[in-house]
């Protein structure tokens, strides 16, 4: 009933097509965390250079039960991609490199798949998703946490996967080429990555609470717990402190101070009542150029006619106007800015919890106030395609596990075949063993990959891993009499970075 009554007060209120108040973002953003269940949301609005709404809701941990508010620091993930283009943009301004310049002038190790694709790769195709590399290629290194491959180890490793489209010819979502972007910064400036963005961006922008990464915070009372939800039921999850990916998504800030960096962004890099320059007009508008095209469709409301990759942006055209943004995800937190250019319009969603349905509301019931479009209830719209998603996704799964009991009793047979060390070129070493009758995968640079192996069907097998927060629990295919092995999450939902289908494992040794 309350819920219903906070959406008619939106309903009539926004129907008027008058710009979204304070209280009716109050109300929506109450709605959606309860809809969703996620424990804390900040949000930021940006009008015509001017902090219209700020504000912390909910709580920074189910445990705690402490406040957010507009100060309380949330990992922004990929929306660091955006401060890496950024800090390009300053160092081009500066004379020291180009966006057409080859990577291999400042790393002359890099090297891809193809020698060609290696000998043209240039710092603009470093951030625009076109490498010819698969979804989330090589994620595995980063994610989850805990796996010990360094900055170096990943540039050498990317020699090793294996491209699925021509060079230039589609979009296909990175991390691993943001963190050598990283790595040119730090080899052209003298500084680490966090150290050239606090220096460069966050110390004028005057993001006092802004940092590279989480090792770099001062102080992290004021820091939100990340969640995920494990069987319907909600739980904290570790934070997020893998320094090596901070080039594809270390920050850690806030909607205060994202609000100074939306504000610079908006006026297209020049920042303070002096309109200092952070960076150059000329390097705005390359970043914000489409440079990879994504296929999209023309739908109501927004009736998109082009949607593309710019430099750490995503651009399209909503209801005749540019839209800039990005979205980040980490475990337990996803986040969203959205800018509307031509409206001097910026919006910030931080969440501490992984549904992007959740930003989606909010972010474009603020938005359409703005582009005079009907009010539509997104709570329930994105709520119920959530419930719909999940419940297919649950359904499958279990139909897999259900298999799997089936066959229990001539799993053992089978299992006895697989048993051994296995090695893909990117990835490493896992092993295959058995144990007072289980039998287990075990990754060796990846510690978290651990979990009991079981027979499916045919010659396909399914690990279920121990640390159930990760919900990516994965097939393994066997072949050439259990000499090679592949991979993929049994799930639709799962996350791309749980890159199981760019491994390809050989068999080393048999125990």
């Amino acid at each position: 009933m309350k819920q219903f009554f906070i959406g008619a007060i939106v309903l009539l209120s926004l129907n008027t097509f008058s710009q979204i108040s304070s209280t009716e973002i109050d109300n929506l953003v109450e709605k959606t965390r309860t809809t969703f269940d996620v424990p804390g949301i900040a949000v930021a609005v940006v009008k015509d250079g001017k902090v219209i709404h700020s504000k912390g809701y909910g709580v920074k941990s189910i445990i705690t039960k402490e406040k957010v508010d507009e100060n309380t620091l949330f990992g922004i993930a990929s929306n660091s991609k955006a401060f890496t283009a950024t800090a390009l943009a300053i160092l081009i301004d500066q004379g020291k490199l180009d966006w057409d310049d080859k990577v291999v002038k400042y790393i002359p190790d890099f090297k891809l798949y193809n020698d060609y694709v290696t000998q043209e790769f240039t710092i603009r195709d470093l951030l625009t998703h076109r490498s010819g590399l698969g979804l989330g290629a090589g994620d595995l290194m980063l994610w989850p946490e805990g796996s010990d491959f360094k900055t170096e180890d990943i540039i050498h490793n990317l020699r090793y996967l294996k491209p699925v489209s021509s060079f230039r010819t589609k979009f296909d979502y990175d991390n691993l080429l943001y963190i050598v972007a990283g790595e040119i910064i730090h080899k052209v400036s003298g500084k680490t990555w966090p150290e050239f963005i606090e220096t460069n961006i966050m110390q004028p922008l005057q993001m006092e609470n802004s940092r590279g990464n989480w090792h770099r915070i001062k102080d992290t009372t004021n820091s939100v717990t990340p969640h995920v939800k494990i069987d319907g039921q909600l739980k904290t999850t570790k934070q997020s402190k893998n320094s090596v990916m901070d080039a594809a998504g270390g920050i850690f800030s806030n909607v205060s101070d994202m609000s100074k960096w939306v504000i610079t962004q908006l006026n297209s890099g020049k920042y303070g009542s002096d309109n200092k320059t952070l960076f150059s007009e000329k390097q705005h508008n390359e970043m914000w150029a489409p440079q990879t095209i994504i296929p999209t469709n023309t739908v109501p409301p927004y009736n998109v006619h082009f949607s593309a990759y710019g430099l750490g942006w995503f651009l399209s055209d909503v209801k005749g106007y540019k839209q800039v943004t990005h979205t980040g995800g980490l475990e337990g937190m996803v986040t969203q800015v959205t800018l509307i250019p031509e409206k001097n319009l910026g919006i910030i969603v931080l969440t501490n919890q992984q549904s992007g349905a959740a930003f989606s509301a909010i972010t474009n019931t603020i938005k359409n106030t703005y582009l005079d479009i009907p009010y539509q209830d997104y709570v329930a719209l994105y709520g119920k395609r959530s419930q719909e998603s999940s419940t297919k996704a649950d359904k499958n799964t279990e139909e897999v596990w259900i298999t799997v009991a089936k066959n229990a009793k001539i799993q053992k047979e089978h299992l006895k075949n697989i048993t051994g060390t296995y090695k893909d070129n990117w990835f490493g070493e896992i092993t295959i063993h058995e144990q007072k009758g289980k039998y287990y995968f075990e990754s060796k640079r990846s510690p978290q990959l651990n979990g009991e192996v079981f027979y499916y069907k045919d010659n396909i097998f399914a690990v279920k891993w121990f640390n159930r927060k990760m919900e990516a629990d994965a097939f393994m295919t066997f072949e050439e009499g259990y000499k090679k092995m592949t991979m993929k999450a049994i799930s639709e939902l799962t996350d791309f970075s749980y890159d199981f289908h760019d491994l390809d494992f050989s068999k080393i040794d048999s125990k």
